[in-house]
């Protein structure tokens, strides 16, 4: 039976690794007022050296996924509060006030993600557990609903310590368990990430995987 989601949601947040409170929590950043990129809600950021955030390029260390923006109209004066950056063309923004950017950056923190491809089945799936694994068709998304669209590229299941997150277990619910169809999803964490204390501006990334 096919699955009910086909397409991705970004990365979303479902708990953090071990037995600590999970607040759920974002940290508050800073995104530049004339940065043109869309970052969408649920997407991975990176920090930048201007001391601001910005969307991924999957070289940098992750700091972590975007929750949501604040920043002040420059036409009206007025507080907004939108769920992705709609990039500076595509909004008016009150540059004497900084772009506050809410982010999900718990190294330890665990997020769903839907995976882009097929396996043959359950077990099939279950061999990709503790794989590294790229993300795919990163830094897209719906600019009507600021929601990220990217997926889990599967087919890049590997050991590689260079790729975007750690797969760490199965998310089953009853209306996503065909594993032979495009839409079942993994509990994943994000790979080298910036907040660990060992890696550098730049990035370098976690342990294998197996």
């Amino acid at each position: 039976m096919a699955n009910a989601l086909t397409g991705g949601y970004g990365l979303r947040p479902i708990g953090i690794t071990g037995s600590g409170p999970n607040s759920t929590g974002t940290t508050q950043y800073e995104i530049a007022s004339n940065n043109t990129d869309a970052i969408y809600h649920g997407g991975i950021v990176i920090p930048l050296a201007a001391g601001v955030i910005g969307k991924t390029d999957q070289a940098v260390a992750p700091l972590g996924v975007l929750n949501g923006v604040e920043f002040v109209d420059s036409g009206t004066g007025k507080t907004v509060f939108k769920n992705y950056w709609p990039g500076s063309n595509n909004v008016s923004v009150d540059t004497n006030h900084p772009v506050k950017a809410f982010v999900f950056d718990d190294p330890m923190q665990l997020y769903v993600v839907v995976a882009d491809g097929t396996n043959t089945d359950r077990a099939t799936a279950l061999a990709d557990v503790f794989s590294n694994c790229d993300m795919a068709s990163v830094n897209n998304g719906s600019t009507s609903t600021g929601q990220s669209s990217d997926m889990l590229d599967i087919s890049s299941a590997a050991t590689t310590n260079t790729l975007d997150v750690r797969i760490v277990g199965l998310y089953e619910d009853d209306a996503n368990t065909d594993y032979s169809a495009v839409g079942h999803q993994y509990i994943v964490r994000l790979n080298g990430h910036f907040n660990t204390g060992t890696t550098a501006a730049v990035g370098t990334y976690a342990t294998t995987g197996i």
